[in-house]
């Protein structure tokens, strides 16, 4: 039998009725599921983050590449050292104004691109949810987003 809103009511603090507790635990579950696709690329889920923003949109200045990820830069800055030690970045003064640094893809950070694009459709597959369900709960987590910020 499905719950009802009653038994939220009566016990608004049980760990499974816990918005928070659901989403901390499908967060360590999906991250989890990448983990085994990131390996082969030399890859963390927060590296591959970065690299999807981009492979979207670099170059990139540091500072709006850090409002895109809302991440910090001191939780950025490590990335983006491990990424260009990997050969996957490099940082570039920007020619319009040199206080502020520009991340650039290498050719090894473009080539990567190729290998990444058939991570989507292993963790669509690997999840077994209609294709549909994952669109609609990504735009309410986007409206989760929003909402805390």
């Amino acid at each position: 039998m499905g719950r009802t809103s009653k038994s939220v009511i009566e016990n608004p603090l049980a760990l499974q009725e816990q918005v928070c507790f659901a989403l901390a635990v499908a967060s360590r579950s999906v991250v989890a599921i990448y983990r085994p696709l990131l390996e082969p690329m030399g890859l963390t889920h927060p590296k591959y983050l970065v690299m999807l923003a981009l492979w979207e949109h670099e170059p990139v200045k540091v500072k709006d590449l850090s409002g895109m990820l809302q991440l910090d830069s001191a939780t950025l800055s490590p990335l983006l050292k491990k990424l260009e030690s990997m050969g996957l970045i490099r940082r570039e003064r920007d020619p319009n104004d040199e206080r502020s640094l520009a991340i650039v893809l290498t050719r090894k950070g473009h080539d990567l691109r190729a290998e990444a694009e058939k991570i989507p459709p292993a963790i669509v597959a690997r999840l077994g949810l209609p294709l549909d369900d994952l669109i609609a709960m990504r735009e309410v987590l986007k409206r989760v987003i929003t909402a805390t910020q």
